[in-house]
C-alpha cells in the first residue's frame, strides 16, 4: 500500500441467530484521512463501530492494524492494546458519568480509559495535562463544574477532551456526537469539530451520522452503508451523491452542497419549488 494505514477491514461479515447484520464489508483508513459513515437507522453503523472496537467478532473477515498483525485472531491483549489507540466519544459514555464528576476529573480519567474517578486523587503530571487539554476544547472555565451542571454541548467538548487524553490515539471515533444538541449548540460544536481537524491534534476522525447536515468541511471520505452493506465508499465528493443518499434512505432524495456543507431535499419538493417559482 503506498499510503500508510491506520487500519483496514477485509470482507467483513456478521450473522447473529440467523440474521445478515454486516455482509462484505472492506474499508481501509490511511492516515490524515477523516471519514464519515453514513446510512439510517439499522444500516449497520453501529455493529461496524463495535468490530472496529474489538466488542463484536465478525463471523468472516479480517480487521487488521499495522504492527498488530490480524486482530481478529491475535489474543485479548491485542484489542485491549488497540483501544487505546482510540479516542472514542459515544452518548454511551456520557450516560455512565457519575453527575457529581467534576470537569477536569472527566477529562484526566481519559488517560487510562477509566470513567468516573470517585474522589481519587489523580497523578500531578496528568492532571496538568488534562488542564491543557480543557484549554484546547475551549472549556478552562468549567474546570471544577459537576457533569449534572453542564450543558448538552459543554458535556460532548469535554468527552472530546476526554478522549484527547488517549495517550497514542491514532484516530478519534464520534458516535452520533450531535444526537441531542438543539441547532444552534449543534452548529456551534460543528464549528468546533471543524476547528479542532484544522487545528488540533487529531490528524484521523470518523464521524458516525445519519445526518448529511453533520457533515463538516474537513470530512474527506465517506462510507455508505444500507443493510449492513457498503453502498458508497471513497472521497467524500464521489462517495456522497443523490444516488447514493436515495438508495440509503430509501427515498428520491436530493443532495446539495452549499459553502461545504450538505443537506438532502425531497426531489418533488424541489420540483414544486421549481414550479411555483416567478418566471
Amino acid at each position: 500500500m503506498s499510503q500508510s494505514p491506520i487500519f483496514w477491514m477485509k470482507d467483513i461479515s456478521v450473522r447473529r441467530n440467523k440474521i445478515q447484520i454486516l455482509e462484505d464489508v472492506s474499508w481501509l483508513v490511511n492516515q490524515n484521512e477523516n471519514w464519515v459513515v453514513v446510512g439510517g437507522n439499522g444500516s449497520g453503523k453501529t455493529s461496524l463501530l463495535n468490530v472496529l472496537m474489538g466488542y463484536l467478532t465478525p463471523t468472516e473477515g479480517t480487521v487488521q492494524m499495522p504492527g498488530r498483525g490480524n486482530a481478529t485472531e491475535s489474543k485479548t491483549q491485542s484489542w485491549d492494546d488497540w483501544r487505546k489507540r482510540i479516542g472514542f466519544v459515544s452518548s454511551s459514555i456520557s450516560q455512565m458519568i457519575d453527575l457529581d464528576e467534576l470537569a477536569i476529573d472527566i477529562v484526566a480519567a481519559g488517560r487510562d480509559a477509566q470513567i468516573n474517578t470517585w474522589g481519587t486523587k489523580q497523578d500531578p503530571k496528568t492532571i496538568a495535562a488534562a488542564e491543557k487539554i480543557l484549554k484546547k476544547v475551549k472549556c478552562e472555565h468549567l474546570r471544577d463544574q459537576p457533569w449534572a451542571y453542564l450543558s448538552q454541548g459543554e458535556r460532548q467538548r469535554l468527552l472530546i477532551g476526554r478522549a484527547l487524553m488517549v495517550q497514542r490515539m491514532k484516530v478519534l471515533v464520534l458516535d452520533e456526537p450531535c444526537a441531542g444538541l438543539d441547532p444552534v449548540a449543534r452548529e456551534q460544536f460543528l464549528h468546533f469539530m471543524e476547528e479542532l481537524a484544522q487545528t488540533g491534534p487529531v490528524k484521523n476522525m470518523i464521524l458516525v451520522t445519519h445526518h448529511v447536515e453533520e457533515i463538516f468541511p474537513s470530512i474527506t471520505h465517506a462510507l455508505v452503508l444500507k443493510d449492513g452493506k457498503v453502498l458508497a465508499r471513497g472521497e467524500k465528493k464521489r462517495a456522497l451523491n443523490s444516488a447514493s443518499m436515495s438508495q440509503a434512505f430509501g427515498s428520491d432524495l436530493l443532495l446539495r452542497s452549499r459553502l461545504a456543507r450538505y443537506r438532502l431535499y425531497f426531489q418533488e419538493e424541489l420540483e414544486d419549488r421549481s414550479k411555483s417559482a416567478p418566471m
